[in-house]
């Protein structure tokens, strides 16, 4: 049994008025088994204006535009393998990691940085492989099995057994308006999407391989996954699991680190271990438009198209790799784990590898092709660093 024992239920109301205008992806990178600097951790906030880092001394925060360490908590006893923000709310979810774990491994411990204490502990009887957060939701996966708490009580209010779920994949969508949680099923490739709101679960069959990377678009109605081959991106409607986009990041098997939708969906991106970070353009249904809860700027509706093998006029007679939809748009990335999410500027993207290097580009919404990289820092110096990025 891998039950949880809640210690504390205390737990501040401010996470139940933080802004929700946002959206959410598989956004994070655990480095724990790879480590080659201080960094165990990094994950995007709910809107990715921000991302924070757990380090063998503790966390850390940072801004994403403009670039800058906004924030830093060093503990003198242990690292930090988890940390999950809410928005920017002072609430985090933390969860010991490294050589010298702060808490146990079986702990998420939130912490509320106002009063620089934890507010409230859940423990399990197995690690906790990953955690989520929305402002009236903490949603913690271990190996088998994912337990969902009310945010304001640490009440349970859902659980949900999975197949080995080693990478702890779980999609949540924060939007305010949109309670939805996709996580592994109980089937090798297969997806579980919960539509709370509607009372509603609906099974995706989405590989035939272990899944690799899952994610949802803001409201939840959206998921794209990526199987452990990592050669496709598969884009399905979540009420009824219809395979809507099937989109080709390559020819050769990847390992997709990051999969994230635009906030209006009309773009995705992707990262791998390839080196190159692919954005597609996403199919835009009228039905899908008008029951969204962003408003769509119309200026971005540029009706981009996916670019596509001259020989897909022969889709259904020759093999699906020539009627798939190759990227719009791509930005090179030294080949080290990385992770994308669309900026706060329109038609932005922003990359953060595990080397501590941070790229904010920019890409034509019209054309495609290769990105603009506006900016690089460097948030982690390291003995191999380099004088300039490439």
């Amino acid at each position: 049994s891998h039950g949880p024992r809640v210690a504390s239920q205390r737990c501040c109301t401010s996470a139940a008025h933080s802004r929700v205008l946002s959206f959410d992806a598989m956004s994070s990178m655990n480095l724990a088994s790879h480590q080659t600097n201080e960094l165990l951790y990094v994950a995007f906030n709910q809107d990715h204006g921000c991302f924070a880092c757990g380090t063998d001394q503790g966390f850390r925060i940072y801004n994403c535009d403009p670039f800058k360490e906004t924030f830093r908590r060093d503990f003198s006893n242990g690292g930090i393998g988890i940390v999950e923000m809410l928005f920017r709310c002072n609430i985090l979810a933390l969860v010991g990691g490294g050589h010298n774990p702060r808490y146990p491994q079986n702990k998420v411990m939130l912490w509320d940085d106002h009063q620089n204490r934890c507010i409230g502990e859940l423990s399990f009887r197995s690690e906790v492989k990953a955690v989520k957060l929305r402002r009236d939701r903490v949603v913690v996966v271990l190996e088998y099995k994912i337990y969902v708490y009310n945010f304001a009580n640490l009440k349970l209010v859902d659980h949900i057994e999975t197949t080995q779920n080693p990478k702890g994949l779980c999609a949540l969508s924060p939007h305010s308006n949109s309670s939805v949680l996709a996580c592994a099923g109980l089937t090798k490739g297969h997806v579980r999407v919960e539509l709370y709101d509607q009372k509603k679960t609906t099974l995706i069959s989405a590989h035939e391989t272990a899944l690799n990377c899952i994610a949802l678009n803001l409201d939840g109605s959206r998921l794209a996954t990526a199987s452990e081959k990592g050669t496709l991106i598969r884009v399905f409607d979540t009420h009824n699991g219809q395979l809507l986009q099937e989109l080709r990041r390559g020819a050769d098997r990847a390992d997709i680190y990051s999969v994230c939708f635009s906030p209006t969906s009309e773009w995705l991106c992707c990262s791998s271990d390839h080196g190159t970070i692919h954005i597609f353009a996403l199919q835009q249904s009228e039905d899908a438009a008008s029951k969204s809860p962003v408003s769509t700027d119309a200026g971005q509706a540029s009706g981009a198209s996916n670019p596509k093998s001259s020989l897909s006029i022969f889709k259904g007679i020759l093999p699906k790799y020539f009627s798939s939809e190759w990227s719009f748009a791509q930005f090179r990335v030294h080949d080290t784990q990385s992770i994308c999410a669309f900026g706060q500027e329109k038609n932005t993207l922003i990359v953060v590898s595990a080397d501590g290097a941070f790229y904010k580009c920019s890409f034509d919404p019209v054309k495609g092709g290769e990105c603009n990289r506006d900016s690089y820092s460097r948030f982690v110096k390291s003995p191999e660093d380099e004088t300039s990025p490439p």
